[in-house]
């Protein structure tokens, strides 16, 4: 007979009984587990790439208060949104009225946390009639009738990014509603993807649903109940003494964003100051511009999830991520200003999130020299493809993230080509996928020479990829760090910026940023991902280690000697010693 748990909410107690012990620890494998299996699920049977193989999607099993008790790796930013979108959704239909084998969903921006493509799915989970929690997942769907075909770019209203799904349930009672079926299915340009992925969603949902069900009839409702509030206790508890380690103080730091998309010479400011005391950790946007007209607005719940990423890599990176891992960290946000937009400001091109934990960093820089990096390329470089496919005559639309350099840090040089550390769940794009589904041929994907930022301790290195359309389309490149360069710290030297080149090579050649660009057959982009800044002196830097930067490529013979104060003979790959000598003796 299964010895019952007092139930405890302080964060400070603990399950003492060493075999009770044992057995939250089974249900909180168990339910991670779960997590993984709705995963595995969802990318099995998910229609678009950008699901299966980017991973734009965050999924997890939450308690009957919405709270978040085990994930799955995906795009780390929705992972505190979810939450919030899970409780306004409840708080807006009434607990009362959601029931068993219901599935809702829901992408209204500023209560679901992210723009309109970003859909919730969830389904709630009753086990004997009583609601015990939820499962919900939340992936990219690429068309909702969208102002644009892809991405909206220069929206002013939420009205010109898509269908709103409010709360809508696609299933009541077990029984699927074909009304809400046709309400998508006639406000998409690619109908069938996008009921395929709302499927893919639904299945993983009730996978989740299923398991949570049987591991309360193996364990029992109770020590089920007590079991997840140990989790979010522990959750707590390794969040709190790791910020018990870190500096006292109050730190600032801002950062800008290219433009609105709508003002295009008008650069938009992000404010952050971070204070941390004995018992919070807290994000504070005041400073940060108001809300503009173009479609870079926030909503909260996205301001909130981006902060909780960056405390959360400051204090557990290593522990599944759970609700009582953020209990300590409050986030202010003026109502109106550009982190907490309110209706009906467009949010559809949310980049400005990706800029946060970056610029987070930034202002604890100072206070944790050794914890913190530069800036690793200051955002994430996305394009994406639109057109009609010449063989099959159907709507092609596909897209990919690149690969920044990371920030260099007091422990060595920053990782080359690698995801942002907004989305450290996600990955790019496969050539061979991206030339099998869409009409593009890939002639080129390296680390591009000379994009990291030189110091003691080097940048990672951006990555460059040569697209070439073999079809009439429309180019969507989605970047907003064009304009200022990827910082560096502690006398490190800036990273060269992110940017799109369009014709390279012939009289129309330009660089530019965010676009949405018709291309002919046969006309070429290619897109450059910043670099990492550089940490500390880069004459500092040993020679060997900048003789083998030249040799791998990464930095120039130039580079070499204008930046590092190294001369190096490339026909016999020797450093000449005295001329090296020289040059940093006079620096």
């Amino acid at each position: 007979m299964t010895r019952s748990i007092e139930l405890k909410n302080s964060a400070q107690t603990n399950v003492d009984d060493h075999a009770e012990q044992i057995k939250v620890q089974v249900i909180h494998n168990y339910l991670l587990s779960a997590a993984r299996e709705m995963m595995r699920n969802l990318k099995r049977t998910a229609y678009d790439t950008i699901i299966y193989e980017i991973q734009d999607f965050g999924l997890g099993i939450y308690d009957r208060e919405c709270r978040l008790l085990a994930e799955s790796p995906g795009l780390a930013i929705f992972t505190r949104g979810n939450d919030y979108a899970l409780r306004k959704m409840v708080e807006f239909l009434g607990e009362e009225n959601i029931h068993e084998g219901d599935v809702i969903l829901f992408n209204y921006p500023y209560w679901s946390s992210n723009h309109t493509l970003d859909v919730l799915v969830s389904s709630p989970i009753f086990y004997q009639d009583e609601l015990i929690g939820y499962a919900a997942c939340k992936a990219h769907w690429l068309d909702l009738n969208q102002q644009d075909p892809g991405y909206c770019l220069d929206t002013t209203s939420i009205h010109r990014e898509g269908l709103i799904l409010p709360g809508l349930k696609i299933y009541k009672r077990g029984v699927r509603d074909l009304e809400v079926e046709n309400l998508i299915k006639f406000n998409s340009r690619i109908p069938d993807r996008v009921i395929g992925n709302m499927n893919a969603q639904i299945s993983c949902c009730h996978t989740g649903e299923k398991r949570v069900q049987e591991l309360v009839q193996k364990f029992g409702l109770e020590t089920f109940k007590v079991a997840s509030q140990e989790i979010l206790n522990h959750g707590e508890r390794i969040a709190r003494a790791r910020l018990a380690a870190l500096p006292k103080g109050t730190w600032s730091a801002e950062d800008w964003v290219d433009d609105d998309g709508v003002e295009k010479d008008k650069m938009v400011k992000i404010k952050v100051t971070v204070t941390v005391t004995d018992s919070e950790f807290i994000v504070d946007f005041t400073g940060t511009d108001p809300a503009v007209a173009g479609p870079i607005n926030l909503p909260i719940g996205i301001t909130e999830g981006v902060a909780a990423l960056a405390f959360k890599g400051l204090t557990t990176p290593d522990s599944p991520a759970n609700d009582g891992n953020f209990r300590p960290l409050r986030v202010i946000a003026p109502e109106g200003s550009l982190v907490n937009a309110q209706y009906p400001a467009a949010t559809f091109t949310i980049w400005p999130s990706i800029h946060i934990p970056e610029i987070i960093c930034k202002a604890l820089a100072n206070a944790m020299p050794d914890i913190v990096p530069a800036c690793s390329g200051g955002e994430v470089v996305s394009v994406m493809g639109v057109g009609t496919h010449p063989v099959t005559g159907k709507v092609w639309l596909e897209a990919t993230n690149e690969a920044v350099g990371f920030g260099a840090h007091a422990g060595g040089d920053g990782e080359n080509g690698i995801m942002h550390l907004s989305e450290p769940g996600c990955r790019n794009n496969p050539i061979e996928v991206l030339e099998t589904k869409a009409p593009l041929l890939i002639e080129g994907y390296y680390l591009r020479q000379d994009s990291c930022g030189a110091g003691e301790h080097r940048g990672g290195v951006g990555a460059t990829r040569v697209y070439r359309f073999t079809a009439p389309g429309n180019a969507v490149t989605i970047l907003k760090k064009t304009k200022t360069k990827p910082w560096a710290l502690n006398g490190g030297q800036e990273a060269d910026s992110n940017h799109i080149m369009l014709w390279p090579g012939t009289e129309r050649e330009v660089r530019t940023g965010a676009i949405n660009q018709p291309l002919e057959a046969g006309e070429v982009l290619i897109s450059s991902a910043g670099g990492g800044g550089g940490w500390g002196n880069p004459f500092n830097r040993s020679v060997e280690k900048v003789l083998e930067d030249v040799r791998n490529g990464y930095v120039s013979q130039e580079s070499a000697q204008r930046d590092y104060g190294v001369v190096i003979d490339t026909a016999s790959w020797t450093i000449d010693t005295a001329a090296t000598a020289k040059l940093r003796q006079a620096r």
